[in-house]
């Protein structure tokens, strides 16, 4: 199978475990001052032979430039590295995040809903993300925020292998939840654990790897596959589910936005099809509205459209 031709998850599934791993590894024995270069190193290594992904991101960046009618976002081999750059910073800031050298004060929290104040509720919420910003910063509100439980459900098989490195780093109040097939016990599962007042979180931008449902939406004017599962879980879990960005400003301080989506989601029989597509265009219009703010922190390094129509980069 070729490079351009392989889903994100067969990539990932190889390469993120380790990367995690090293960069807990290297975060206890040099820092992130020392570090860094070497992060960065490994970063222009994979912009210079990483083919797929420079395309990639080549393509993101002329759609949302076409889509804005912003010129001064069209790609240049310039500022697609600089997205990659972006990616670097956004290892090394997991690494504040995971050592606790990133404070709740330090963060802008944007909650004009006050869902904030619902954390400490009786029953949980959900939470649907995306590869845009840093989703590390995020789930910092579980652990050095308001000390609510968050399971964040993932496709990866090695999530328990994660859950043993968050301990090591200190993670007390982040669990990661393999969720590739909703089946009747993981159902049950995150419905115990919304009973008992803690949250799920989940991306809503990544498509999992074997065979589960999408829908198909505009994003950036061309249609894209966006997977059903936030939608699906939400209805049949009867929970709220809310929008949550975290965008680091030109400043190098970060943005959290929280806002709410639907209290809840239903569907009749029949129409259960149309329900989940006008949420998932719904969550598409307000990632478009996010990847507008910062351009550059886009971190999906695959063909997200999926098409061969673009230009080279």
């Amino acid at each position: 199978m070729s490079a351009d031709k392989q889903h994100w998850a067969d990539r990932e599934e190889r390469g993120s475990f380790w990367l995690m791993k090293f960069t807990a590894f290297a975060a206890r024995v040099l820092g992130r001052r020392l570090l860094s270069p070497l992060l960065y190193g490994i970063v222009l290594y994979f912009f210079l032979f990483g083919r797929s992904a420079r395309k990639s991101a080549w393509q993101y960046q002329q759609r949302l430039a076409d889509w804005s009618s912003r010129n001064d976002l069209r790609p240049t081999h310039w500022r697609v590295f600089g997205q990659f750059m972006a990616f670097a910073d956004s290892m090394l800031d997991k690494l504040d995040v995971w050592n606790r050298k990133l404070s709740i004060d330090q963060i802008e929290i944007v909650d004009p809903a006050l869902l904030r104040n619902q954390l400490r509720g009786a029953r949980g919420q959900m939470l649907v993300g995306a590869h845009l910003g840093n989703l590390e910063v995020c789930r910092a509100l579980a652990e050095i925020g308001e000390k609510v439980t968050m399971n964040v459900l993932v496709h990866t098989k090695h999530a328990e292998q994660f859950n043993r490195l968050l301990g090591e780093a200190g993670a007390t109040h982040l669990r990661l939840i393999q969720v590739s097939e909703l089946d009747p016990g993981i159902m049950l599962q995150l419905s115990e654990r919304l009973e008992r007042g803690e949250w799920l979180a989940i991306a809503g931008d990544r498509v999992p790897l074997h065979g589960a449902r999408t829908v198909t939406v505009d994003f950036l004017g061309h249609p894209a596959r966006f997977p059903q599962g936030p939608w699906l879980l939400a209805g049949l879990l009867k929970c709220p589910i809310n929008l949550l960005m975290c965008l680091k400003r030109p400043d190098g301080a970060y943005r959290l936005t929280i806002e709410p989506i639907a209290e809840t989601i239903t569907w009749k029989r029949g129409d259960r099809e149309q329900v989940i597509h006008q949420w998932a265009s719904r969550y598409a219009e307000r990632l478009s509205h996010y990847c507008l703010e910062a351009p550059q922190q886009w971190f999906n390094f695959y063909p997200f459209w999926k098409t061969d129509d673009d230009a080279n980069a």
